[in-house]
């Protein structure tokens, strides 16, 4: 069992092992296959290559990111035409924000595991 220290970025998810530890790949696809919907865990490609899995994954936070920033955008104007309270209104764009806040944080912890991951192949 090979083991490096490895300096890892405070972005790094604390539900991953340290790269270079033991099962450390397994541990970061698991993290990896809860950031993508439910329908891509079957696939041999993404079960077979945590790369390319965490590749589908930054690809799905940059478009749930895309969807959380247009929601936040857009409810001031929209969300009036629904009948909605003006407090529920405050609280949902906070929750927007923060939803967009907490996203690029996550999109900084995939950018970091996926950089190991192709450090590992080499």
């Amino acid at each position: 069992m090979q083991t490096t220290t490895t300096r890892i970025s405070p972005d790094w998810p604390c539900q991953v092992k340290h790269p270079g530890s033991y099962d450390w790949e397994r541990s970061a696809a698991r993290w990896l296959r809860e950031l993508v919907p439910a329908r891509y865990a079957g696939y041999p490609a993404l079960i077979r290559h945590p790369v390319l899995l965490a590749r589908h994954a930054q690809i799905q936070v940059q478009q749930e990111m895309r969807v959380a920033r247009t929601a936040l955008q857009t409810a001031r104007a929209d969300l009036p035409a629904l009948g909605l309270p003006e407090s529920v209104i405050e609280h949902t764009i906070k929750m927007y924000a923060a939803e967009v806040m907490q996203l690029q944080h996550i999109a900084r912890s995939v950018r970091a595991v996926s950089q190991a991951l192709i450090g590992s192949g080499r």
